[in-house]
């Protein structure tokens, strides 16, 4: 079965690592793509990828932190692609340090990817999905947002802020049928984390407190993203859906 046959999705984030796996996911499921990240030829990569489910892919290298640039996305993904049903704000920065010796530069970088990214992705597909009455959010938090750990505080502070968007967005559009939900997954080894995974000793100390006692692997990330981009999630709207082997609740 293809319960996103017809749709368009767009996937911020998506040359690699999350976003390329929820990206794949759904083109499997039968929306087509709208592929964006900073980086050309690792969409590229993506968009071959995804060809194998025979669906189209349009490939739009984008700045999530520039509100124009992500109006622009939407109006060419609805110009190439002739709708948008589902927007996935996947993409997202790392920038690990003491918060004391962080500067309001690394405080403005990380806030205006991981916060104001979606802020920009949200209010740019806005007009279209509430003209139509229908439409899928899937914003990507992350289990820092609940969960402390030293030198994320600007990260966990953004993750954070996703979360209380989600909420707010999924009760202020519920009216229009538009459900936003958000995913905040765990430990997922990705290029963003390979370093510090590579080291056992880092490893065996982000793995102590997880109860699966695992990472996460990236195929069980996109399977959580297509219910959430599907009529199965029509119900719900406003939630959180923690994907990290138990680390939000042990």
């Amino acid at each position: 079965m293809k319960p996103l046959a017809g749709k368009t999705a767009i996937v911020t984030g998506a040359s690699r690592g999350l976003g390329r796996a929820i990206a794949l996911a759904l083109g499997e499921a039968g929306a087509n793509l709208s592929l964006a990240a900073r980086s050309k030829p690792d969409l590229e990569e993506t968009a071959r990828l995804a060809a194998v489910s025979g669906v189209r892919t349009l490939i739009l290298p984008t700045d999530v932190s520039r509100y124009a640039q992500f109006e622009t996305l939407v109006e060419r993904t609805i110009e190439s692609l002739g709708r948008l049903d589902v927007l996935v704000n996947n993409a997202g920065i790392a920038k690990v340090l003491p918060f004391a010796e962080a500067t309001p530069s690394d405080w403005r970088e990380v806030l205006d990817v991981n916060l104001g990214g979606i802020m920009n992705g949200c209010r740019a597909a806005a007009p279209h999905l509430i003209a139509q009455r229908a439409g899928k959010i899937v914003n990507v938090a992350s289990v820092l947002a609940t969960v402390a750990l030293p030198g994320y505080a600007l990260y966990s502070a953004a993750k954070g802020g996703v979360i209380a968007l989600t909420r707010s967005l999924g009760v202020e559009w519920a009216r229009h049928n538009i459900q936003v939900n958000a995913m905040a997954p765990g430990w997922f080894v990705t290029d963003m984390n390979a370093a510090a995974f590579g080291d056992d000793r880092i490893r065996d100390r982000l793995l102590r407190d997880v109860p699966a006692r695992r990472t996460g692997r990236l195929d069980e990330i996109g399977p959580l993203a297509v219910y959430l981009a599907s009529s199965a999630s029509d119900f719900m709207t406003g939630q959180t859906i923690f994907l990290d082997g138990g680390l939000s609740v042990a």
